[in-house]
């Protein structure tokens, strides 16, 4: 499914939020989906080319707490599986 949110059209992104690990930070390569969820999200901060941390997973693996635009965000894993990212460099 292409979205309108998509930052790289024809690359597949093979990580998603759902699947970084804690205490990792990520760029935001695309946002599944063309429908209400896919633009609440957008406007939550997640869009193409934003750095984000997954701060924390609740014990059962659900909601996962991250670190976007300055704030920090719950989102169900769910959310998080339509959100493709690509690990970025670890800070010196």
């Amino acid at each position: 499914m292409q979205s309108h949110l998509d930052g790289n059209p024809g690359t597949a992104a093979g990580l998603t939020l759902e699947r970084l690990p804690r205490a990792t930070s990520a760029c935001i390569v695309r946002v599944e989906g063309d429908d209400v969820l896919a633009r609440r999200l957008a406007d939550h901060g997640l869009w193409p080319g934003v750095t984000l941390w997954l701060l924390a997973r609740a014990p059962f693996g659900d909601p996962l707490l991250v670190w976007v635009q300055g704030c920090r965000l719950a989102i169900r894993r769910d959310e998080a599986r339509r959100v493709h990212v690509r690990l970025t460099p670890e800070p010196r």
